[in-house]
């Protein structure tokens, strides 16, 4: 999948045509999915950028 070295977005319709999202890493691995199907484009590139934006989130580490 990998045709550079930066982490990349891929948006795509899936079998049921809705929008999805996929997020690889710059070794071409994917490290996240979009948990739903978007009717809309849009959409989708919204959910990318609350992803992008979630860099402040808290992490939960539970033991």
């Amino acid at each position: 999948m990998s045709t550079g070295k930066a982490p990349k977005y891929k948006v795509y319709k899936d079998h049921r045509n809705e929008w999805r999202w996929t997020f690889h890493a710059a070794n071409g691995e994917t490290i996240a999915v979009s948990s739903e199907g978007y009717t809309a484009e849009r959409d989708c590139l919204h959910g990318i950028a609350l992803m992008k934006s979630s860099n402040d989130a808290v992490v939960l580490v539970e033991e």
